[in-house]
């Protein structure tokens, strides 16, 4: 139920806007100034969301992405073109992982495009930048007309809500103080068929009442719809274990007793896979079936022997359904007739030891996780960029659920540090982990000075390889190295920060404790590495995709 509200004084289309996005939860906006869209940044300045304006576009994008996915809705706001154009790819990642980010790029005004003349900014045609955006988005509009405006806010709005994707609004800067017309905006209630619902109910009971060996596994919709605790639930209810996909790790805590672990197919733990995949009743829920969550295409998964419920479609073995939603699906079986089963004997990820640094050793891959996983407590949030960062990083021990957050399916490199800002504004309570390559920080590493700016205390851990350690593997040259940075001197250069150098593993145990313990800025911890060592998951995952560039 999405409650779109009645306005008893018609406003301005900007007002409109505003006054929707507080409606719906939104307390922040990440932004780069344009000028076409500074009337509304100032509109923005005076109501109660507070401007986070960032280096630059992408950034901007990845902190909104990051915002959604732990607050329900975020929100990235831009200029025309040079602006919007930049953000695109974040867009596209928030598209393909189904976060809820709302695109507001400012545009030149109506009057302004009469006979088409060449302004600053634009490409093509005047709509040149909404039709890239059609591509990227939901739902997308441009408020060129205050007889429609406000209805449109509400209807792209609402597609962000259901579906969990990106929409796209467009403001001609002459329409933001543009009055609206009055529409009476009402409640919008979307629901499962009834009919379909109750017969996927009943063939999904019958399944896995018979089965043996039944299992879940938990995907990224779970994150998004905010369906972590019917989750619970189900597996209390039924004791039926449940493992994560990638995309969807820390949907459950990992310290539950009936998790399984994350399913990678054979790119991941044997005994994970071989559970998950020797079920006779699967039960996927919000799962995406990407290259990645299916380990390269190396999972062995019998759709006769599975139930796979999504935002979008559902099925039983090869019988689908339409109209089902996964809410109301869980909802229903968490109330079904199913067994609940005996306790039965599980893989389950093993909680981290105490790590005791070696003197003067060098740090690999696998220490530093080791180290990593002892540092992990309640109050810490995981961000992984893609990489060994992401791959050794699946194994962390999360203790608290939606406490991990990686664009495993797009995998767009630079996305941790500015979804660190985005996930510390959308919950303060938690401190961000960023783990990152030095090839994927050189492309945005430098929104830490956003981070100083706002008072945000991330602790960036750079693993510094020497370049593009994923794509060595497949085929390597000049091409993948990086010019050496000194990244532990960057609070030098921002007059903010801590950072650390650590070549060795009583440095990186010191360096580790001292970041914990500094909490009044963003520290950064530079882990020199060897560029041949890289974790088994990044091994297996880059020969895969080696054999497939040949």
């Amino acid at each position: 139920m999405y409650n779109l509200g009645w306005m008893n004084v018609v406003p301005r289309i900007g007002d409109y806007l505003i006054q929707r996005l507080e409606a719906l939860g939104v307390g922040h906006v990440f932004a780069v100034p344009g000028d076409y869209v500074l009337g509304f940044l100032h509109e923005l300045d005076r109501s109660s969301l507070r401007v986070i304006n960032t280096c630059d576009e992408q950034g901007a994008g990845f902190a909104a992405d990051a915002y959604a996915r732990v607050r329900g809705l975020g929100v990235v706001c831009i200029t025309y073109c040079v602006g919007g154009l930049k953000v695109a790819n974040a867009t596209a990642e928030a598209f393909a992982e189904k976060s809820p980010v709302v695109v507001i790029s400012g545009a030149p005004g109506t009057r302004e495009r009469v006979k088409n003349p060449l302004l600053h900014h634009k490409v093509r045609d005047f709509d040149t930048q909404f039709r890239v955006f059609q591509q990227l988005t939901v739902a997308s509009t441009v408020l060129d007309d205050p007889h429609t405006a406000l209805r449109e806010i509400d209807r792209v709005l609402m597609a962000a809500l259901r579906f969990k994707r990106p929409v796209y609004i467009e403001l001609p800067r002459d329409m933001i103080g543009a009055v609206g017309t009055a529409w009476p905006a009402s409640a919008v209630s979307e629901g499962s068929d009834p009919d379909a619902l109750r017969e996927v109910l009943r063939e999904a009971t019958a399944m896995i009442n018979a089965a043996h060996q039944p299992a879940i596994l938990a995907g990224v919709e779970l994150h998004r719809f905010g369906l972590q605790d019917q989750l619970l639930q189900l597996v209390e209810a039924t004791n039926i274990p449940v493992a994560a996909t990638m995309l969807g790790k820390s949907v459950i805590a990992e310290t539950h007793p009936l998790y399984l672990g994350v399913y990678q197919g054979a790119m991941g733990h044997d005994e994970v896979r071989q559970y998950v995949e020797s079920s006779d009743c699967l039960i996927m829920l919000g799962a995406f079936m990407t290259d990645v969550n299916l380990g390269i295409y190396t999972a062995q998964l019998d759709q006769q022997r599975s139930i796979s419920v999504t935002s979008e479609r559902a099925a039983i073995g090869y019988h689908s359904f339409a109209d089902i939603r996964l809410e109301d699906f869980l909802r229903g079986v968490i109330t079904a007739d199913i067994h609940r089963r005996g306790t039965v004997a599980i893989p389950h990820p093993q909680p981290p030891e105490a790590f005791i640094p070696t003197l003067g050793a060098p740090v690999t891959i696998q220490r530093l996780f080791q180290r990593l996983n002892a540092f992990l407590d309640d109050d810490t949030v995981v961000i992984a960029d893609p990489g060994d960062a992401l791959f050794a990083g699946v194994d962390l021990f999360i203790q608290s659920r939606t406490e991990f957050l990686a664009p495993a399916y797009y995998t767009s490199l630079g996305f941790a540090v500015p979804a660190s800002i985005g996930v510390q504004l959308a919950r303060p309570a938690l401190r961000p982990l960023v783990l990152v390559g030095d090839g994927a920080f050189q492309m945005t590493g430098f929104e830490l000075s956003t981070a100083a700016r706002f008072n945000l205390n991330p602790i960036v851990v750079v693993l510094n390889n020497g370049g593009y350690a994923t794509e060595r593997p497949i085929q390597d040259g000049p091409f993948n190295d990086i010019l050496p940075w000194r990244y532990s001197r960057i609070p030098e250069v921002l007059g903010a920060g801590k950072g650390f150098d650590v070549q060795t593993e009583d440095q990186l145990d010191a360096a580790l404790t001292a970041a914990r313990a500094y909490t009044e800025g963003f520290s950064i911890v530079d882990v020199h590495l060897d560029p041949r060592d890289t974790s088994p998951g990044l091994q297996h995952l880059s020969a895969s995709l080696g054999t497939r560039a040949r």
